[in-house]
Order: structure tokens, then sequence, then C-alpha cells
């Protein structure tokens, strides 16, 4: 007892605490292997499964985003443990790792690599923890909001490093189902559903979430789209005076009064537009024509008109484009409203322009799917506007390193793919812009780079933190097999720093 008495009197706590940790040592064996038996233990060292998040965190360092929104976030509390940067920063890291939930905090507050990214040292006191998170984000007032709102749109028109020529916003929706007692959820005939709906503007050009918007679950797509759309086309025209602006958007925008705004703020738009009893009509012709080629050649054929059309809703009369497809499968019609200069003489190319919107709502299905964008389940509806500011904060940052990181090489020599004028690649336009593309997935070292595939190949590694007196050194496995994804991303945010 004596010598016990003594052990515990000159032994330092965190040697008793680790003392007292052995009482919870486990061990599980596996008997598969048919000649040893594998056993698994927990260890009292410093170890993380997403230590990919760190090349996040150093391009948010340098870009300053989650600084820079927490800062448009009103602070009330008086000498608070966790400040409103650290929690978003946990927030917005976690989503990108997969955590999408608060209830995931109550874990990652007491990891060491979320304690990196936070400003913290793997010993140091434990991150916010769920009940904290929560009520931060239900804290979050209308005036922050706002303020959320404005700063989206600032970040956006700054996101370009030279001016751009032209600016493409596609304007699309998802459905986001809900759960429970949750306000401003309801049924949606068409989704079968209790949700929330979520417009996102994006720009086809740097793939960027320009400014989201949580709607209630019945709510018009149209519901507020025409004040966004005007703040976002008066920002980009304060800075970029010259900016050709254009809009594209599916059926569900084809509405007359955004037709009159996008022509007052002189913005070219293409807009979808319902097949009716009149474009039927005045198209039953040219669909005849394609069926005929289609069984006369065996293979899929695509016609183009392009006429002059009034509803009995608009003041005057505006140009559309019908496409009428054949093949194997049976005929389609599709129609689209348009003021394009060039959809007169080139119908067929302003369309394929308009179906372009496709990687717009890939963007979308990569917030909703991979970023877990549909995951709003807190009861107030200001605090789900907040974390849907969230979410589309760590697509943003996903993006922008995307873009940095894939883009094609400076000393490329192929004639095919030089752009002879020297172009910046936001000024570039047509062609050129999706030969830009098509090499930045070529040069992608994550393959198309889905958000998926970084969490995938980059973020889920596992890894061991040792904290010296000069330096914090994480040690990754040799045998890891994305080790060289991680090693060239790095250095070349490295070099681009």
């Amino acid at each position: 007892q004596e010598r016990l008495r003594s052990y515990y009197t000159n032994t330092s706590f965190d040697a008793w605490r680790l003392n007292m940790n052995l009482h919870d040592v486990w061990q599980v064996s596996f008997d598969f292997l048919p000649d040893k038996r594998i056993s698994v233990e927990p260890v009292q060292e410093n170890i993380s499964t997403d230590a990919g998040l760190l090349i996040f965190r150093q391009w948010d360092q340098k870009l300053g985003f989650t600084e820079g929104f927490s800062q448009q976030l009103d602070d009330r509390r008086c000498d608070p443990d966790h400040s409103i940067l650290e929690m978003v920063r946990s927030r917005v890291f976690g989503i990108l790792a997969g955590y999408e939930d608060q209830n995931d905090h109550d874990v990652l507050r007491s990891d060491a690599v979320f304690k990196l990214l936070a400003n913290r040292l793997p010993d140091d006191d434990d991150l916010a923890s769920q009940p904290t998170i929560s009520r931060f984000e239900n804290n979050v007032s209308a005036r922050s909001l706002l303020q959320l709102e404005d700063w989206f749109i600032d970040r956006f028109v700054n996101s370009f490093e030279e001016s751009p020529r032209e600016v493409t916003l596609d304007i699309d929706v998802f459905d986001d189902p809900t759960h429970g007692d949750q306000q401003l959820t309801l049924f949606h005939g068409y989704y079968k559903q209790y949700q929330y709906l979520v417009r996102a503007i994006t720009c086809a050009e740097n793939d960027m979430v320009v400014l989201p918007a949580l709607l209630y679950g019945t709510a018009d797509p149209t519901l507020g789209a025409g004040d966004d759309l005007e703040r976002i086309v008066q920002a980009l025209r304060d800075k970029y005076p010259d900016v050709l602006i254009r809009v594209r958007a599916d059926s569900g925008y084809g509405k007359p009064w955004l037709y009159r705004i996008c022509e007052r703020l002189d913005v070219e738009y293409s807009i979808g537009i319902g097949m009716n009893n009149v474009l039927k009509r005045n198209t039953e012709e040219l669909l005849q024509k394609a069926v005929e080629k289609c069984e006369k050649t065996g293979e899929p054929q695509r016609l183009f008109t392009g006429f002059d059309y009034q509803a009995g809703t608009w003041q005057q009369p505006r140009w559309v484009i019908v496409k009428c497809e054949a093949n194997a499968q049976g005929t389609n019609r599709r129609a689209v409203v348009t003021n394009r200069p060039g959809a007169r003489t080139l119908p067929h190319g302003v369309y394929d322009e308009y179906s372009e919107r496709g990687e717009g709502e890939n963007r979308n299905k990569e917030l909703k799917c991979d970023l877990c964008a549909d995951r709003l389940s807190d009861h107030r509806y200001m605090a789900n506007c907040f974390r849907m500011f969230l979410h589309s904060l760590a697509n943003n940052l996903l993006v922008s390193l995307r873009q940095t990181i894939a883009d094609p090489p400076a000393d490329e020599t192929s004639g095919e793919y030089l752009d002879k004028d020297n172009v910046p690649v936001e000024a570039r336009t047509g062609r050129a812009r999706r030969r830009h593309f098509n090499r930045r997935r070529e040069a992608d070292p994550l393959g198309e780079g889905h958000a998926c595939t970084w969490r995938m190949r980059l973020i889920k590694v596992a890894a061991r933190i040792k904290v010296t007196a000069r330096r914090v050194r994480v040690f990754l496995s040799a045998s890891w097999p994305f080790l060289d994804h991680f090693r060239d991303v790095g250095q070349a945010l490295l070099r681009g720093s």
C-alpha cells in the first residue's frame, strides 16, 4: 500500500491517466489465416484517418475562405471556449471528409488532424462538441445570412485572376428530403416526399456555387431568382464592365418576367420551354423528316429549326429553337427560348451550348450527393439555410483546389491544344474553352476529380502524428496506393503559393 501511495504521489497526472487507460485496452482476434491469428488492438498514439484534409487547410489558408466566411457571422457569446472560426472549420472540413452530421463531431473533436485544422495541437483541449455546434448553427441571425449571400457573390466575382470575356450562369434546383418536424418542410407531389427545395446558381467557367438558396418544400423554383440574378450581374458589371454574361436554365424558369429581366440587364439567355400544341404544330413536318432520314440511314438524326413565337402572356415575340430527334428509341422534341445573336443563323450551335448546362447539373449532384447537402436536419429553417452555406463553402473550397491542381501543364507543346492568342483561361470562349476543360480533366491527377474521388484518393488516409519542439510530423504509410497523388497535389499546391 505504501509503494502504491508513493507511486501515485510521485507520478504526473498524464502518466497516471495513461496507466488508467490501460484498463480499457481490448483485443480482437481473427482466425481466417491458415497459419497465424490476426490480432487487432488500440494504441495510445495520435492517429487520424483524414490526413488529406491538411492539403485543404493549406489551400484555405491561401484563399481565406473559412476566415472570410466566419467574419460574416455575429458572435453574441461572452468569453466562449470555441471561436466561430474554429467551429466553421470543423464543419466545413468535416463535410469534405464525409462527416456531414453534427453528431460526428462528438468523436472528431478529439481527432488529431481536426485539431490541427483548427490551429490546435493534438494534445490541446478538445474541439466543440455536437451540442455546442448545434447551438452555434441555430443562433445564426438573418443579418448574418444576408451578409453571407453578399460574401458568396463577392468571392465569386473576385475568383477570376484575369478579366473574363464571358461568364455563364446556370440556374437549377434539387430536392432536399426532410424528416421530422422541420420548419417550412412541405410535401411535394412530384418528388412524393416532404422536402426543401435548393436552388443553386453555378458558374460554368470555374464550377463555383455563386449563390445558394434554400426554398420551402413546394416553392416555385423561380422564387427570388430574378433578384439573385440581378445582384450577381450588377456585381460582375461593376468589376468587369465589358464582360458578356449568359444565363442558362431549364423550362422551370421559362417565365416572361425572367426573360424581361435578362433583356433589361443586357444578358444573353437560353431557357427551356415546354412543348405545347403550337410548337408541336410548327415542327411536325421537321420531326417527320427526321424520322424518315433515320429509317433510311439507320442512324440517329437531329434536326433543328427556329422561329418567332409569342405566347398569350408575352408582351412581344421571342426566338424559339426546336430540336427534333429521331433514333431507335423513338422521337424527341425540345425547345429553347433565346436571345443569343447567332441563334437565327446557327440554331444547332446555340442549342448545343444550352445542352452544356448538364455540367451545371453535375455540380449540383456533387453538392447534393458527394458533399451531402441533402442532410439539412435542423428544426429551424434559418439554421438549415446556414447549413446550406456551409456545404456550398466546402464545395467551393474543393472545386477551386481542383481547378488549380488540374490546370494543363504550362509547357504543353501539342499544337492541338495550344491557345495561339495566349488568352487567359477565364477569358476563353467556345471551342477554346471546351478544349481547356478537356485538357484539364486529362491532366487531373485524380481522374475527373469528382468530390467522392478526392475523398477516397486524397483525404481518407491514416496518419501517425508526432509533435516535436520545432514541428508537427505527420507520417503516412509508404504502401498507401495513392501516396503519389498526395505528393503531386501537395507539391503543386506549394508551387502555386
